[in-house]
């Protein structure tokens, strides 16, 4: 396949294109011809995902403690994020592998997709910039890392927003149940939570508890 389909699905048309070349060469493949394989580009990939992941995750995720912030980057900077991005993107219809490689279904193997992302993560930053690349790990982590801090969390939005609101004194918090609906085996709740008598934001849930900590979160995301 032509690497012009593989640049429309990541979105960027790299000006060097030996170097997404090289990002796609696999060792096996290097050692055979007396290339470059894609090993440094993925050294230096790393270490920008994991920035880049960090920011977004410190510029949107205000309202999570450091401790779940290295947490919600450790469950979506992993191998099987890795991997869910380059099968998105048919990694395995463009990698270089010797023959060693082919033989055993190297194109589909997560360590190789894996280290492959990383190389193009490098790649689309040493041909673009950091503004590029951001583009590329924004668009394709942010749906993770959303899952991810919802489930990192949900114990602590309740303390989290308390916490907050209580910084310059003490705050009276309520969260009110305002509405319900759906049969008993499948109900929805709506709380609302007020800080001195005044509406700060709203949460659904299947249990008042969910709701609250949902209204919570919706709070915290207001006030950042």
């Amino acid at each position: 396949m032509e690497l012009e389909e593989l640049e429309k699905s990541i979105g960027y048309t790299f000006k060097n294109k030996e170097l997404l070349k090289k990002a796609l060469r696999h060792k096996s493949y290097a050692n055979e011809r007396n290339l470059e394989s894609n090993e440094k580009l993925e050294f230096l990939g790393d270490s920008i995902l994991e920035f880049l992941s960090s920011k977004y995750i410190y510029e949107n995720y205000k309202y999570l403690t450091e401790g779940e912030m290295t947490k919600v980057r450790a469950t979506v900077v992993c191998g099987k994020s890795l991997s869910k991005i380059a099968r998105l993107h048919n990694f395995s219809d463009f990698l270089y592998l010797g023959k060693s490689e082919q033989k055993t279904s190297g194109a589909n193997r997560p360590a190789i997709l894996e280290d492959s992302v990383e190389a193009i993560i490098a790649a689309i930053y040493l041909d673009g910039g950091l503004e590029q690349v951001e583009k590329f790990i924004v668009e394709n982590l942010k749906e993770e890392i959303s899952k991810a801090t919802k489930h990192v969390g949900d114990k602590d939005y309740k303390t989290v927003l308390q916490e907050k609101l209580q910084e310059h004194g003490d705050v009276k918090i309520e969260y009110k149940t305002i509405g319900e609906s759906g049969p008993d085996h499948d109900k929805m709740f709506i709380v609302e939570v007020e800080v001195n008598g005044k509406f700060l934001a709203k949460g659904k849930g299947k249990s008042k508890k969910e709701a609250q900590m949902q209204a919570a979160k919706k709070a915290l995301e207001n006030l950042n």
